[in-house]
């Protein structure tokens, strides 16, 4: 398909994240755009600004008639879109170009000179600093984000298409529709577990998207994975590693080992060894691309991170409040380190949102450990995003799994009371439900209370 021949493009759930950013790719490239989305957001308000029609009722009439032409309009959804959709059925029954996001996203990147970021865990935040970083030294790109960068207040980077940066997601096998140049794996923890059934088919479908790569690109492969390419670790002996690590005054100040050369007193200043790996292996991939050391050194540096992944709402000597992203148990394994390596002797509230019932019931006991390690839990209900509730897969299951005792369900009416009774010095809100659509509001509560 060329798309350079489709004038109309619409998406079903282009409030997404991953969708959101394929409709500012196509607007800022003058295309029509128009689409779905369950619910109004700040990312579909946005999408609003850019003169992209947005509605929120799943009905075919309130489609805008020039999106009604299958001669020249293309149909985007997510998986995350049930098959019984209306307008899905409609354009489907119709006979319109109907394609899956992740087969756009490689319809969009195949000439181009792609660098892909995969894995279960780090794909978002390595993303946006592999973007920043290639942006900051001139590169000619186009980077399609999972998250809103804080550098560009958008989860597109968009500088010209010869080089593309995208996540290649694992969800639905999505990153099979991609031939990258240059690719990274984070990490290969089990996940999805609702898609793959097992731990074994999901390394399987790893395997496949490398062998995706072209026959002259490159593998990078986080120390331990069993996979066979150019290596990266933290104080180790891999191909790229992070040496020497220090903080000062809340920055990470260290030197990276690469094949060729030592780079003196890098900063970055995002807490947490997982995302000091972040950056550690979206630096090397900009390496190996040919950016140039000293401008890589400098653009690490300026990069602030991500939206809702360890993201600062409120930082006083009395009272800190972050936001994270967090949805498996080692996602929050790794906000409970970055958090303790930040602030040792101050004691920890985390606010927990569970994010589906498949992924409560198969990660019970890691769930359990992972937030028994936090001084206080206060446990939301399960966000069911595309499920239906499972038999006896509930949050009052896993508070009872919870060893630490300070803990309690609460109402996300209540919550805010809750938090605000606490002692705790350090509040953490946690999930990938809507829990993140609370953060403001609780932000605002904290900050008359200090």
């Amino acid at each position: 398909m060329n798309l350079n021949n489709i004038h109309n493009i619409y998406f079903i759930g282009i409030g997404g994240i991953g969708m959101s950013a394929l409709a500012r790719y196509f607007r800022a490239n003058n295309k029509n755009v128009a689409g779905y989305d369950k619910t109004q957001t700040e990312i579909t308000n946005a999408l609003v600004d850019l003169d992209v029609h947005v509605h929120f009722e799943d009905n075919v009439a309130c489609i805008d008639s020039k999106f009604i032409n299958k001669d020249n309009t293309l149909v985007v959804y997510t998986p995350a879109i049930p098959k019984t959709h209306s307008e899905l059925q409609y354009f489907l029954g119709n006979n319109f170009k109907v394609l899956k996001r992740s087969e756009i996203l490689g319809l969009i990147t195949e000439h181009t000179f792609c660098l892909a970021v995969a894995g279960t865990h780090g794909k978002t935040t390595t993303t946006s600093i592999l973007g920043h970083l290639m942006y900051e030294c001139n590169v000619e790109l186009t980077a399609f984000l999972g998250g809103i960068t804080e550098n560009y207040n958008s989860n597109l980077i968009l500088r010209g298409t010869e080089v593309s940066v995208v996540e290649a997601d694992e969800f639905d096998r999505s990153f099979l529709t991609l031939s990258p140049n240059l690719a990274c794996v984070t990490s290969m923890d089990a996940d999805h577990l609702d898609i793959y059934g097992d731990s074994l088919e999901l390394i399987k479908t790893f395997e496949a998207f490398t062998k995706k790569i072209k026959p002259d690109g490159k593998l990078f492969v986080k120390n331990g994975l069993p996979l066979k390419g150019i290596t990266y670790g933290i104080e180790d002996n891999a191909d790229y590693s992070v040496q020497n690590i220090k903080i000062i005054d809340g920055v990470y100040v260290f030197d990276v080992k690469t094949p060729k050369a030592v780079l003196k007193d890098v900063q970055f200043s995002l807490p947490g060894r997982h995302n000091l790996s972040n950056a550690l292996i979206a630096l090397a991939m900009a390496v190996e691309y040919g950016c140039d050391t000293n401008a890589l050194i400098k653009a690490l540096a300026s990069y602030k991170g991500v939206k809702r992944r360890f993201s600062y709402q409120i930082k006083t000597d009395d009272l800190v409040f972050i936001d994270d992203y967090a949805h498996h148990p080692e996602e929050i394994n790794a906000v409970h380190q970055a958090v303790r390596e930040m602030y040792p002797s101050k004691s920890v509230l985390a606010v927990f949102q569970p994010h589906l019932y498949s992924r409560t019931r198969d990660f019970i006991d890691g769930f359990a450990k992972s937030l028994s390690q936090f001084d206080e839990v206060l446990l939301l209900d399960i966000y069911p995003a595309r499920e239906l509730p499972i038999e006896g897969v509930t949050s009052s299951w896993l508070l009872e799994k919870i060893s630490n005792q300070n803990k309690q369900l609460v109402s996300k009416k209540d919550m805010i009371t809750k938090i605000k009774e606490s002692d705790a010095q350090i509040i953490l809100t946690i999930g990938a439900g809507d829990i993140g659509e609370q953060v403001k509001t609780i932000k605002k509560e904290l900050s008359v209370a200090i």
